[in-house]
């Protein structure tokens, strides 16, 4: 059957409206990033820049929506249980024009644990385990600090969060998170994973095998 041009575009935008929308905002910054400690599932909230990161990533997520025909109260908004999260999400919401508690957390988003290693800097860790951060370096996937958990079962609980998505979504998390979907939407492998920057103040957008940095 030939379409008509009409038609055609009839066709693609429908096409359109069904590809699901998937948007990630790190959590703004805190503290213990400007310090460079490992914060995993320590409860820090944001500081001043941090705060007004989450306002600018609504600017991008206006413009972003908008331009994708949607709107944003058509989003399902969901924040991993941590309080730079829910902050950075709630600030999101309100600069949208939304209700800012009315959104949804879930513990398999909340970020990497590292165990004895939370609160510390990457050379206080140095110092006090140089071994098993030799060890982290050979392999940063399966690596599991002292009572923490690795990349590798970080990937487990979001994959498992991941299938129950059926709609467009916004989500607040934290960078480990960010990595692991990268694994999940065919990004990067698992081995370089652990080593790309995810920053804060952008927007992500993830579909299968692409991740797109909105700034």
């Amino acid at each position: 059957m030939i379409l008509s041009e009409k038609s055609a575009t009839f066709r693609d935008h429908a096409l359109e409206r069904e590809k699901l929308l998937f948007y990630f905002v790190r959590h703004g910054e805190t503290d213990w990033n400007f310090e460079h400690r490992l914060q995993g599932q320590h409860d820090v909230p944001l500081n001043r820049h941090g705060r007004h990161q989450a306002a600018r990533c609504a600017g991008i997520l206006d413009r972003l929506i908008t331009g994708a025909g949607r709107s944003a109260a058509e989003f399902a908004f969901i924040s991993s249980p941590l309080v730079r999260a829910r902050e950075t999400i709630e600030i999101l919401r309100g600069e949208l024009g939304m209700a800012p508690p009315d959104y949804a957390t879930d513990r398999r988003l909340a970020e990497m644990s590292f165990g004895r290693w939370e609160g510390l800097t990457y050379r206080e860790v140095r110092a006090r385990d140089p071994a098993a951060l030799r060890a982290r370096e050979r392999d940063k996937w399966n690596f599991r600090p002292p009572d923490g958990e690795s990349y590798a079962q970080l990937l487990e609980r979001v994959r498992d969060w991941h299938a129950g998505v059926t709609g467009d979504v916004i989500v607040s998390a934290h960078g480990g998170v960010a990595r692991v979907l990268t694994v999940l939407f065919a990004v990067r492998p698992p081995a370089q994973a652990p080593s790309g920057n995810i920053e804060q103040g952008v927007v992500y957008e993830f579909a299968e095998a692409a991740m797109h940095c909105h700034r």
